[in-house]
């Protein structure tokens, strides 16, 4: 049984190192958007070049985060954690040395096998090793103090890409996990689940992740409409297709289809689909944005981008009790809209716009949107399944969140007629800006009216999330597994 108190030296340090690992993961999903343009001039990409930046982390996040959560509950979760951040900050180097984009890109995927050992694993490692009377409010501050590092993300990325360079923003992993990884070593407990057993559902990772990659391929090159393309996406959809078969099958699959026999478990994903879609799209245009249209520093856009998690920091757990009271239907159902009101707020942001009448209202519209449906919508993800299933729905969720950002990022550019050096071009840029912000509203419209028809509110008695305060604009809160304390 874990009996580690939180007050004594040894909970003190289990804290300080998962909350420095998973922050590590956060940053690096914040900062590197501020740093785009600079990484898009250095190297000369183009704008596909840039979408591989940031999808190429998320292509194998999103595909592996499941698989890293039962390697660590099989093999020990202390050592797939050490792993994680040491692979993470080994590939965050490669990024910071990368001599052109296609090194950049390459190092930006194994980046993402990194994050998805350490991310997973950091929240598990507290409930393995916390008693059961401090693994609440641990779990509190490491929500809290991750959201806090997401915030300080885009400030952080843009003073380094106007300091001493975008590879910086990479490169300041390697410090970080030279602290984390040996004080993991050193004071926090090896544990495993002793009831693991059977085979890792590797073929369903493997399916899932290349499913992603190869779609995601399609979208970005499709506007050279060439026969590698038309195959890229032929064979993504087969991949797709024989995931599902393998998951189906598999004795011991990553991803077991019968959870999605909830109604409400398939409707919720349904609408983090549609909601962190355009979360996505918008937080990948909006740093472009703010810098190429209005004339923003790397170091002003990644400011400008602070309240919306300031916002989220101090109100979600604030939002997530009022959801325990009056049900996430409505939640669910306003707060989509009320981003989509903040979303086209944006189209008054343009040359020379002002940060206090342009950018900030929507900014704050926006925000708001997201401090109202974000906790409600993992509340309902967790009371949706049986509470020994709550960490793999949760685990479900996220990845369905990830991987509806990274589509977007390949998508929207497409769809709203964007060109491949339309971010060197500030008049062009705007105008497709502008068209990617209403496909944005209208993909929030559409979630907001499938909760509407389909949500319902939990059953009496049912898991409640523990991450009450959360700060990351690119996935809902993990949530661990239950364990025999909690559920006595």
């Amino acid at each position: 049984m874990p009996d580690v108190r939180l007050a004594s030296p040894q909970g003190k340090w289990i804290l300080f190192t998962t909350i420095l690992g998973s922050s590590m993961a956060l940053l690096d999903s914040t900062v590197v958007n501020v740093a785009l343009p600079r990484m898009g001039r250095d190297l000369g990409a183009d704008l596909a070049s840039l979408q591989w930046t940031v999808n190429a982390y998320m292509v194998t996040l999103a595909g592996l985060i499941l698989l890293g959560g039962s390697l660590g509950d099989r093999y020990g979760r202390r050592r797939v954690f050490v792993i994680g951040v040491v692979w993470f900050a080994v590939a965050s180097l490669l990024c910071g040395l990368a001599p052109n984009a296609g090194v950049l890109i390459a190092a930006r995927a194994l980046q993402g096998v990194g994050g998805a050992l350490l991310t997973p694993g950091s929240l598990a490692l507290i409930q393995a090793t916390f008693h059961a009377d401090d693994r609440g409010r641990a779990v509190g501050l490491w929500s809290g103090f991750g959201g806090v590092g997401a915030a300080v993300g885009p400030f952080l990325g843009g003073w380094l890409v106007d300091g001493p360079g975008w590879r910086w923003v990479f490169l300041i992993n390697v410090p970080l996990a030279l602290v984390c990884a040996p004080v993991a070593v050193r004071h926090v407990p090896e544990s495993r689940d002793e009831r693991a057993h059977g085979h890792f559902d590797v073929l369903g990772a493997a399916l899932g992740a290349l499913a992603l990659a190869l779609l995601t391929y399609a979208l970005i090159e499709a506007r050279g409409g060439t026969v590698v393309v038309a195959v890229s996406a032929v064979l993504g959809l087969a991949a797709a297709v024989a995931f599902v078969v393998v998951e189906r099958r598999s004795p011991d699959p990553m991803m077991p289809l019968g959870i999605f026999a909830s109604r409400q478990f398939s409707a919720v994903n349904l609408v983090t689909l549609c909601v962190y879609a355009a979360f996505g799209g918008f937080f990948f245009l909006a740093a472009l944005q703010l810098q190429v249209v209005a004339g923003y520093s790397a170091l002003g856009a990644g400011t400008a981008l602070l309240p919306i998690t300031v916002l989220m920091l101090l109100l979600s757990a604030r939002s997530g009790a009022l959801g325990e009271r009056i049900g996430p239907r409505v939640q669910l159902t306003v707060g989509p809209l009320v981003c989509a009101v903040g979303v086209l707020l944006m189209l008054r942001v343009g040359p020379g716009a002002s940060y206090v009448t342009d950018v900030l209202p929507a900014l704050l519209v926006l925000g708001l949107g997201m401090v109202t449906l974000v906790a409600p919508l993992t509340a309902t993800v967790l009371a949706s399944v049986d509470v020994s299933r709550a960490g793999l729905a949760s685990g479900i969720n996220n990845a369905a969140a990830r991987a509806a950002g990274l589509v977007a990022v390949a998508a929207l550019p497409l769809l709203a007629g964007m060109g491949e050096e339309a971010y060197r071009s500030p008049g062009a840029f705007d105008d497709a800006f502008g068209r990617a912000m209403v496909w944005c509203a209208g993909v929030l419209v559409v979630g907001s009216g499938v909760a509407f028809a389909t949500v319902q509110r939990p059953p009496a008695g049912c898991r409640r999330p523990e991450c009450r305060t959360h700060g990351s604009v690119t996935a809902p809160p993990l949530e661990g597994r239950a364990t025999r304390g909690r559920l006595e």
